[in-house]
Protein backbone atom coordinates (compact mmCIF):
# COMPACT_ATOMS: atom_id res chain seq x y z
CA UNK A 1 0.00 0.00 0.00
CA UNK A 2 1.19 3.66 -0.62
CA UNK A 3 2.26 5.81 2.72
CA UNK A 4 1.24 9.31 1.94
CA UNK A 5 3.29 10.28 5.25
CA UNK A 6 6.57 8.54 3.87
CA UNK A 7 6.62 9.47 0.23
CA UNK A 8 6.61 13.63 1.63
CA UNK A 9 8.97 12.73 3.96
CA UNK A 10 11.07 11.69 1.31
CA UNK A 11 10.57 14.83 -0.95
CA UNK A 12 11.10 16.62 2.51
CA UNK A 13 14.65 14.78 3.20
CA UNK A 14 15.05 15.21 -0.57
CA UNK A 15 14.91 18.58 -1.00
CA UNK A 16 15.85 20.32 2.70
CA UNK A 17 12.64 21.86 3.67
CA UNK A 18 9.66 20.94 5.45
CA UNK A 19 6.02 21.16 3.85
CA UNK A 20 4.54 24.67 4.09
CA UNK A 21 1.50 23.28 2.15
CA UNK A 22 -1.33 22.32 4.91
CA UNK A 23 -3.79 20.32 3.11
CA UNK A 24 -1.75 18.11 0.62
CA UNK A 25 -0.90 15.61 2.93
CA UNK A 26 -4.41 14.73 3.94
CA UNK A 27 -5.14 14.68 0.16
CA UNK A 28 -2.54 12.04 -0.28
CA UNK A 29 -3.86 10.36 2.19
CA UNK A 30 -7.19 10.13 1.20
CA UNK A 31 -5.61 9.24 -2.63
CA UNK A 32 -3.67 6.52 -1.24
CA UNK A 33 -6.79 5.05 0.81
CA UNK A 34 -8.79 4.87 -2.72
CA UNK A 35 -6.10 3.48 -4.58
CA UNK A 36 -5.98 0.74 -2.06
CA UNK A 37 -9.92 0.14 -1.34
CA UNK A 38 -10.60 0.06 -5.49
CA UNK A 39 -7.38 0.92 -7.53
CA UNK A 40 -7.10 -3.08 -8.05
CA UNK A 41 -3.21 -1.87 -8.80
CA UNK A 42 -0.21 -3.94 -10.05
CA UNK A 43 2.95 -4.37 -8.81
CA UNK A 44 4.34 -2.62 -11.64
CA UNK A 45 1.31 0.22 -11.46
CA UNK A 46 1.88 0.77 -7.34
CA UNK A 47 5.77 1.34 -7.82
CA UNK A 48 4.98 3.47 -10.90
CA UNK A 49 2.69 5.42 -8.92
CA UNK A 50 4.67 5.62 -5.67
CA UNK A 51 7.34 6.97 -8.12
CA UNK A 52 5.06 9.47 -9.92
CA UNK A 53 3.73 10.75 -6.67
CA UNK A 54 6.94 10.66 -4.78
CA UNK A 55 8.30 13.25 -8.01
CA UNK A 56 4.97 15.12 -7.72
CA UNK A 57 6.50 16.13 -3.77
CA UNK A 58 9.49 16.97 -4.77
CA UNK A 59 8.22 19.44 -7.64
CA UNK A 60 6.25 21.08 -5.31
CA UNK A 61 8.73 21.61 -2.19
CA UNK A 62 11.53 22.71 -4.57
CA UNK A 63 8.70 25.48 -5.49
CA UNK A 64 8.37 26.26 -1.63
CA UNK A 65 12.02 26.39 -1.37
CA UNK A 66 12.75 28.63 -4.37
CA UNK A 67 10.26 30.78 -2.60
CA UNK A 68 11.90 30.86 0.65
CA UNK A 69 15.11 31.88 -0.76
CA UNK A 70 13.78 34.18 -3.36
CA UNK A 71 10.62 35.77 -1.84
CA UNK A 72 10.29 38.29 -4.29
CA UNK A 73 8.61 35.59 -6.44
CA UNK A 74 5.37 35.69 -4.66
CA UNK A 75 4.70 38.97 -5.68
CA UNK A 76 4.80 38.17 -9.62
CA UNK A 77 1.56 38.99 -10.84
CA UNK A 78 -0.32 36.50 -12.77
CA UNK A 79 -2.76 39.18 -14.85
CA UNK A 80 -5.83 38.16 -16.75
CA UNK A 81 -4.94 34.47 -17.23
CA UNK A 82 -7.20 32.35 -19.66
CA UNK A 83 -8.91 29.35 -18.97
CA UNK A 84 -9.22 27.15 -21.44
CA UNK A 85 -11.81 24.70 -20.96
CA UNK A 86 -14.63 22.20 -21.70
CA UNK A 87 -15.39 18.51 -20.74
CA UNK A 88 -12.66 16.61 -21.43
CA UNK A 89 -12.42 15.63 -25.31
CA UNK A 90 -14.28 18.38 -26.08
CA UNK A 91 -11.67 19.48 -28.28
CA UNK A 92 -9.66 21.75 -25.85
CA UNK A 93 -6.11 21.04 -27.02
CA UNK A 94 -6.78 20.96 -30.02
CA UNK A 95 -7.85 24.81 -28.85
CA UNK A 96 -4.66 25.05 -26.66
CA UNK A 97 -2.83 24.66 -30.11
CA UNK A 98 -4.23 27.67 -31.55
CA UNK A 99 -3.54 29.39 -28.72
CA UNK A 100 -0.19 28.49 -29.14
CA UNK A 101 0.18 30.07 -32.59
CA UNK A 102 -0.14 33.77 -30.74
CA UNK A 103 3.06 34.62 -29.71
CA UNK A 104 1.44 37.19 -27.06
CA UNK A 105 0.46 34.41 -24.74
CA UNK A 106 2.68 31.99 -22.22
CA UNK A 107 1.79 28.41 -22.09
CA UNK A 108 3.09 25.46 -20.63
CA UNK A 109 5.80 23.96 -22.78
CA UNK A 110 5.47 19.61 -21.61
CA UNK A 111 8.68 19.30 -20.76
CA UNK A 112 8.00 22.30 -17.80
CA UNK A 113 5.34 20.75 -16.74
CA UNK A 114 6.97 17.40 -15.67
CA UNK A 115 10.45 19.20 -14.95
CA UNK A 116 9.57 22.45 -13.86
CA UNK A 117 12.35 23.75 -11.49
CA UNK A 118 14.95 25.89 -11.07
CA UNK A 119 12.95 28.87 -13.02
CA UNK A 120 13.95 28.59 -16.63
CA UNK A 121 14.36 32.65 -16.44
CA UNK A 122 17.05 31.99 -13.63
CA UNK A 123 18.84 29.44 -15.19
CA UNK A 124 18.20 29.22 -19.00
CA UNK A 125 20.84 26.59 -19.31
CA UNK A 126 19.10 24.08 -17.52
CA UNK A 127 15.96 24.46 -18.63
CA UNK A 128 17.47 23.42 -22.46
CA UNK A 129 19.00 20.72 -21.12
CA UNK A 130 15.70 19.38 -19.09
CA UNK A 131 13.94 20.22 -22.77
CA UNK A 132 16.27 18.31 -24.63
CA UNK A 133 16.78 15.75 -21.91
CA UNK A 134 12.23 15.21 -22.30
CA UNK A 135 12.45 14.99 -25.94
CA UNK A 136 15.05 12.30 -25.73
CA UNK A 137 13.17 9.98 -23.65
CA UNK A 138 9.89 11.51 -24.26
CA UNK A 139 7.72 8.03 -25.47
CA UNK A 140 3.94 7.70 -26.17
CA UNK A 141 1.90 6.93 -23.09
CA UNK A 142 0.15 3.95 -25.16
CA UNK A 143 0.27 2.60 -28.09
CA UNK A 144 -2.43 5.13 -30.50
CA UNK A 145 -2.21 7.58 -27.72
CA UNK A 146 -0.79 9.96 -30.46
CA UNK A 147 -4.08 9.54 -32.05
CA UNK A 148 -6.12 10.54 -29.33
CA UNK A 149 -4.24 13.31 -27.68
CA UNK A 150 -2.38 16.36 -29.35
CA UNK A 151 1.06 16.12 -27.54
CA UNK A 152 4.50 17.18 -28.98
CA UNK A 153 7.79 17.21 -27.24
CA UNK A 154 7.98 20.83 -27.00
CA UNK A 155 4.61 21.57 -27.63
CA UNK A 156 2.04 23.49 -25.00
CA UNK A 157 1.03 21.25 -22.10
CA UNK A 158 -2.19 21.44 -19.36
CA UNK A 159 -2.36 21.89 -15.81
CA UNK A 160 -2.91 18.73 -15.24
CA UNK A 161 0.79 18.42 -13.47
CA UNK A 162 0.68 21.38 -11.30
CA UNK A 163 -2.95 20.37 -10.13
CA UNK A 164 -1.85 16.97 -9.36
CA UNK A 165 1.69 18.35 -7.15
CA UNK A 166 -1.56 18.79 -4.31
CA UNK A 167 -4.13 16.27 -5.48
CA UNK A 168 -6.71 18.37 -6.83
CA UNK A 169 -6.49 17.23 -10.39
CA UNK A 170 -9.70 15.47 -11.51
CA UNK A 171 -7.76 13.54 -14.25
CA UNK A 172 -6.40 11.26 -11.29
CA UNK A 173 -10.19 9.65 -11.90
CA UNK A 174 -8.70 8.69 -15.42
CA UNK A 175 -5.40 7.43 -14.54
CA UNK A 176 -7.01 5.14 -11.48
CA UNK A 177 -9.58 3.64 -10.14
CA UNK A 178 -10.58 5.84 -7.57
CA UNK A 179 -14.34 6.99 -8.06
CA UNK A 180 -14.62 8.12 -4.46
CA UNK A 181 -11.76 9.74 -4.77
CA UNK A 182 -13.05 12.00 -7.65
CA UNK A 183 -16.11 12.92 -5.45
CA UNK A 184 -13.96 13.52 -2.16
CA UNK A 185 -12.11 16.22 -5.09
CA UNK A 186 -15.26 17.82 -5.92
CA UNK A 187 -17.07 17.91 -2.28
CA UNK A 188 -14.27 18.36 -0.08
CA UNK A 189 -10.99 18.59 -0.83
CA UNK A 190 -9.66 22.72 -1.16
CA UNK A 191 -9.50 23.50 -4.29
CA UNK A 192 -8.25 27.27 -3.76
CA UNK A 193 -5.23 25.65 -1.95
CA UNK A 194 -4.69 23.41 -4.81
CA UNK A 195 -5.14 26.61 -7.69
CA UNK A 196 -2.52 28.30 -5.06
CA UNK A 197 0.05 25.68 -5.75
CA UNK A 198 -0.67 25.73 -9.40
CA UNK A 199 -0.62 29.82 -9.08
CA UNK A 200 3.06 29.64 -7.08
CA UNK A 201 4.43 27.65 -10.43
CA UNK A 202 3.26 30.19 -12.88
CA UNK A 203 5.20 32.48 -10.87
CA UNK A 204 8.07 30.44 -10.87
CA UNK A 205 8.44 30.04 -14.44
CA UNK A 206 7.67 33.44 -15.48
CA UNK A 207 10.30 35.15 -13.08
CA UNK A 208 13.24 36.59 -14.52
CA UNK A 209 11.55 35.72 -17.66
CA UNK A 210 9.34 38.12 -20.02
CA UNK A 211 5.82 38.25 -18.99
CA UNK A 212 2.83 37.93 -21.12
CA UNK A 213 -0.35 36.68 -20.15
CA UNK A 214 -0.60 32.81 -19.48
CA UNK A 215 -3.18 30.44 -21.28
CA UNK A 216 -3.98 27.80 -19.31
CA UNK A 217 -5.73 24.37 -20.77
CA UNK A 218 -7.14 21.60 -18.37
CA UNK A 219 -10.88 20.53 -19.71
CA UNK A 220 -11.44 20.01 -15.73
CA UNK A 221 -10.77 23.64 -15.07
CA UNK A 222 -14.54 23.65 -15.13
CA UNK A 223 -15.51 21.97 -12.12
CA UNK A 224 -13.80 25.15 -10.11
CA UNK A 225 -14.39 28.28 -12.02
CA UNK A 226 -15.40 29.72 -8.73
CA UNK A 227 -12.01 28.89 -6.48
CA UNK A 228 -10.51 29.83 -9.60
CA UNK A 229 -11.69 32.94 -9.59
CA UNK A 230 -10.51 33.34 -5.88
CA UNK A 231 -6.87 32.95 -6.93
CA UNK A 232 -6.91 34.69 -10.35
CA UNK A 233 -9.68 37.34 -9.71
CA UNK A 234 -9.34 38.54 -13.44
CA UNK A 235 -8.97 35.05 -14.79
CA UNK A 236 -10.94 34.89 -18.34
CA UNK A 237 -12.34 31.64 -19.36
CA UNK A 238 -12.84 30.23 -22.86
CA UNK A 239 -14.97 27.12 -22.73
CA UNK A 240 -15.44 24.37 -26.02
CA UNK A 241 -18.91 22.69 -26.26
CA UNK A 242 -19.27 19.41 -28.43
CA UNK A 243 -21.72 16.71 -28.29
CA UNK A 244 -21.36 14.87 -24.89
CA UNK A 245 -21.88 11.37 -26.49
CA UNK A 246 -19.38 11.88 -28.43
CA UNK A 247 -17.23 13.14 -25.70
CA UNK A 248 -17.92 10.57 -23.18
CA UNK A 249 -17.25 7.87 -25.75
CA UNK A 250 -13.62 9.36 -26.16
CA UNK A 251 -12.93 9.56 -22.11
CA UNK A 252 -14.03 5.96 -21.92
CA UNK A 253 -11.38 5.24 -24.14
CA UNK A 254 -8.58 7.52 -23.09
CA UNK A 255 -9.09 6.05 -19.13
CA UNK A 256 -9.50 2.51 -20.32
CA UNK A 257 -6.30 2.71 -21.83
CA UNK A 258 -4.38 5.23 -19.20
CA UNK A 259 -5.92 2.51 -16.16
CA UNK A 260 -4.57 -0.27 -17.80
CA UNK A 261 -1.35 0.82 -17.25
CA UNK A 262 -1.53 0.47 -13.59
CA UNK A 263 -4.00 -1.84 -12.59
CA UNK A 264 -5.26 -5.56 -13.55
CA UNK A 265 -8.41 -6.56 -14.91
CA UNK A 266 -9.68 -3.38 -15.85
CA UNK A 267 -13.45 -3.46 -17.07
CA UNK A 268 -14.47 -1.60 -19.65
CA UNK A 269 -18.24 -1.33 -18.72
CA UNK A 270 -17.11 -0.40 -15.26
CA UNK A 271 -15.23 2.00 -17.34
CA UNK A 272 -18.27 3.16 -19.03
CA UNK A 273 -19.86 3.50 -15.62
CA UNK A 274 -17.61 5.92 -13.65
CA UNK A 275 -17.14 8.09 -16.96
CA UNK A 276 -20.76 8.85 -17.02
CA UNK A 277 -20.61 9.51 -13.67
CA UNK A 278 -17.52 11.91 -14.09
CA UNK A 279 -19.12 13.90 -16.89
CA UNK A 280 -22.43 14.22 -15.16
CA UNK A 281 -20.46 16.02 -12.07
CA UNK A 282 -18.49 18.36 -15.07
CA UNK A 283 -21.70 19.18 -16.74
CA UNK A 284 -23.22 20.23 -13.20
CA UNK A 285 -20.72 22.59 -12.42
CA UNK A 286 -20.72 23.68 -15.95
CA UNK A 287 -24.78 24.32 -15.52
CA UNK A 288 -23.75 26.00 -11.92
CA UNK A 289 -21.72 28.37 -12.76
CA UNK A 290 -23.92 29.70 -15.96
CA UNK A 291 -26.69 30.01 -14.06
CA UNK A 292 -24.42 31.74 -11.09
CA UNK A 293 -24.07 36.20 -11.81
CA UNK A 294 -20.18 35.52 -13.25
CA UNK A 295 -21.56 33.08 -15.86
CA UNK A 296 -21.50 35.57 -18.07
CA UNK A 297 -17.75 35.86 -17.81
CA UNK A 298 -17.32 33.16 -19.77
CA UNK A 299 -16.83 32.82 -23.61
CA UNK A 300 -18.62 29.58 -24.82
CA UNK A 301 -16.75 27.50 -28.25
CA UNK A 302 -18.45 25.65 -30.74
CA UNK A 303 -16.29 22.99 -31.39
CA UNK A 304 -17.58 22.12 -35.17
CA UNK A 305 -17.65 25.75 -36.00
CA UNK A 306 -14.06 25.97 -34.29
CA UNK A 307 -12.44 22.76 -36.43
CA UNK A 308 -14.40 24.23 -40.01
CA UNK A 309 -13.37 27.72 -39.13
CA UNK A 310 -10.83 28.14 -36.84
CA UNK A 311 -9.66 31.63 -38.54
CA UNK A 312 -12.77 33.34 -37.75
CA UNK A 313 -13.67 31.83 -34.68
CA UNK A 314 -10.24 32.78 -33.23
CA UNK A 315 -11.54 36.43 -34.07
CA UNK A 316 -14.91 35.90 -31.84
CA UNK A 317 -13.33 34.22 -28.94
CA UNK A 318 -10.37 36.97 -29.29
CA UNK A 319 -12.96 39.63 -29.31
CA UNK A 320 -14.83 37.96 -26.99
CA UNK A 321 -11.50 38.37 -23.43
CA UNK A 322 -10.92 42.00 -25.10
CA UNK A 323 -8.00 41.46 -27.91
CA UNK A 324 -7.93 41.83 -31.33
CA UNK A 325 -6.45 39.42 -33.69
CA UNK A 326 -3.53 40.78 -35.96
CA UNK A 327 -3.34 39.12 -39.40
CA UNK A 328 -0.42 37.62 -38.79
CA UNK A 329 -1.19 35.56 -36.12
CA UNK A 330 -4.75 34.77 -37.94
CA UNK A 331 -2.07 33.54 -40.70
CA UNK A 332 -0.57 31.05 -37.91
CA UNK A 333 -3.78 30.07 -37.02
CA UNK A 334 -4.33 29.30 -40.69
CA UNK A 335 -1.48 27.61 -41.52
CA UNK A 336 -1.40 25.32 -38.42
CA UNK A 337 -4.88 24.36 -38.79
CA UNK A 338 -4.06 23.46 -42.73
CA UNK A 339 -0.92 21.61 -41.24
CA UNK A 340 -2.31 19.59 -38.75
CA UNK A 341 -5.85 17.67 -40.80
CA UNK A 342 -7.81 15.34 -38.49
CA UNK A 343 -6.48 12.06 -38.30
CA UNK A 344 -3.20 13.00 -39.33
CA UNK A 345 -1.47 11.30 -36.21
CA UNK A 346 -3.83 8.23 -36.67
CA UNK A 347 -7.94 7.23 -36.66
CA UNK A 348 -9.36 7.19 -33.24
CA UNK A 349 -11.92 5.10 -33.30
CA UNK A 350 -14.66 4.35 -30.28
CA UNK A 351 -18.41 3.98 -29.77
CA UNK A 352 -20.47 4.54 -27.16
CA UNK A 353 -21.54 0.85 -26.77
CA UNK A 354 -18.24 -0.69 -26.48
CA UNK A 355 -18.26 0.74 -23.04
CA UNK A 356 -21.92 -0.61 -22.16
CA UNK A 357 -23.77 2.65 -22.76
CA UNK A 358 -26.79 3.20 -24.81
CA UNK A 359 -26.68 6.27 -27.17
CA UNK A 360 -30.27 7.71 -26.32
CA UNK A 361 -30.03 7.11 -23.07
CA UNK A 362 -26.97 9.58 -23.07
CA UNK A 363 -28.23 12.23 -25.09
CA UNK A 364 -31.85 12.16 -22.60
CA UNK A 365 -29.31 12.47 -19.87
CA UNK A 366 -27.42 15.64 -20.84
CA UNK A 367 -30.10 17.18 -22.77
CA UNK A 368 -30.42 19.99 -20.85
CA UNK A 369 -27.13 21.38 -21.14
CA UNK A 370 -27.22 20.10 -25.01
CA UNK A 371 -29.97 22.92 -25.44
CA UNK A 372 -28.41 25.74 -23.39
CA UNK A 373 -25.80 25.69 -25.37
CA UNK A 374 -26.69 24.74 -28.85
CA UNK A 375 -24.48 21.76 -29.29
CA UNK A 376 -25.31 19.31 -31.42
CA UNK A 377 -24.98 15.50 -32.20
CA UNK A 378 -21.68 14.70 -33.88
CA UNK A 379 -23.00 13.68 -36.84
CA UNK A 380 -24.80 16.85 -37.44
CA UNK A 381 -22.47 19.16 -36.40
CA UNK A 382 -20.07 17.75 -38.38
CA UNK A 383 -22.46 17.92 -41.37
CA UNK A 384 -23.09 21.79 -40.82
CA UNK A 385 -20.05 22.72 -40.58
CA UNK A 386 -19.14 20.82 -43.92
CA UNK A 387 -22.01 22.36 -45.51
CA UNK A 388 -20.71 26.03 -44.63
Amino acid sequence: MLDAAAIIAGAEDKVGISDGDPAVGSNLARLAEALADTGNLSAEGEAMTRHLFGQDQVNRLEGQKWVQDHPEIADEKIEAPVFLMGLPRSGTTYFQYLFDRDERFRLIRTWESMSPNPPPGFDPESAQRRRKEWAARRQPTFEGFDALHLYDEDGSDECHAFLQQSYGAAGLNNLFRVPGYFDYLLDELDMVETYKVHKRQLQLLQWMSPTKPWALKYPNHVIAMDEILEVYPDARFVMTHRDPVQTLASICKMTFNLRKMRAVDVDPHEVGRNMRHFIQRHIDRIMEFDRAPNGSRVVHVDYYTLIENPVAEMRRIHAGIGIDTPDAIAKSVGDWHRDNPKNARGKNEYTIEQWGLVDSEIAEQFGDYMLRFDIPRESEGLARTAAV
